[in-house]
């Protein structure tokens, strides 16, 4: 079966700050199976000179003038049983200004944030299979928290600007359809919302994805969207220099690969970059990692 040859390869970095874009979504339309899992190790580059402010896309990041993101994610899932998935991710997070020593010393900054970010755990659920002949439907559904594990900071004013998180508690609700043949072309939609504490404003999130499935190779396109339903603009009415209160919006499109090297071990690599956004840097990523399936 493909679902026994594949990884689900969304471990890209799963960043809180507010000038980074989130990740893809960690949930996708394939099952374990009960007993079977895998785990996975990515590696993640992002960086971004520009930023989406309204009415405009600017130059150079405020104070910082540049940001780079590095991260280090540890992605797991286990099937408990045909139709119920567990998933966990934990990024380890290092995020990088280009201030100078003058505005570091003068406004009394750091250049360079880094720590454990945020463990996110998901159950799968996927009560609904529909076989069409050579093709089939699938749906599933999804709860997730999302929960600072380390005491990093997010400091008031433009330090802000390069925390790894925003130390919020976030539960989220996902629905997607899962459209796939048995020639292993696919098509998959989801919808999300997440329910954020602290302040930080809630979201909905929207993923399209096409791709293909085979025994010696996986690839996939996509299109992601967030929305915030609350929250104010950077240095718009009502912002008082915390940034993890501001609304934050976008639109990201990425491809992802995978093949698989030996036996149960598997390489994946990927890029994505932000082609809109509101209060977020324009930032590229790419990405490869290690998976290991049982």
């Amino acid at each position: 079966m493909i679902k026994k040859q594949l990884l689900l390869i969304l471990a890209v970095t799963t960043l809180g700050c507010v000038s980074t874009a989130f990740s893809q979504s960690p949930i996708s339309g394939f099952m374990q199976g009960k007993g079977k899992g895998s785990v996975s190790v990515s590696f993640s580059s992002e960086k971004y000179d520009k930023v989406y402010f309204i009415p405009e896309k600017v130059d150079g990041v405020p104070v910082f003038n540049e940001t780079k993101v590095y991260s280090t994610s540890i992605y797991a899932t286990y099937g408990i049983s045909d139709q119920v998935d567990v998933v966990v991710v934990l990024p380890y997070v290092q995020a990088k200004g280009n201030a100078t020593d003058q505005v570091l010393t003068n406004l009394n900054l750091e250049n360079e944030r880094k720590g454990i970010q945020d463990v996110s755990v998901f159950v799968k659920y996927s009560p609904f299979k529909f076989d069409f002949g050579s093709s089939s439907l699938r749906l599933i559904g999804a709860l997730g928290l999302k929960t600072p594990l380390s005491n990093y900071k997010v400091e008031e004013g433009f330090q802000s600007i390069i925390a790894i998180g925003n130390r919020s508690t976030t539960i989220s609700t996902t629905g997607m359809a899962m459209f796939r043949t048995n020639s292993g072309i696919f098509a998959s939609a989801q919808l999300a919302g997440n329910y954020a504490s602290n302040n930080v404003p809630n979201s909905y999130a929207t993923e399209l994805k096409v791709g293909y499935a085979a025994r010696l190779f996986y690839g996939d396109a996509f299109i992601a969207n967030q929305k915030s339903t609350g929250g104010v603009d950077i240095f718009g009415e009502g912002f008082a220099g915390y940034f993890p209160i501001t609304k934050v919006n976008y639109t990201k499109v990425g491809l992802n690969l995978y093949t698989p090297v030996y036996k149960g071990l598997g390489v994946s690599a990927g890029a994505s970059t932000l082609v809109a956004g509101r209060n977020i840097g324009k930032s590229t990523g790419y990405y490869g990692g290690v998976t290991y399936k049982f």
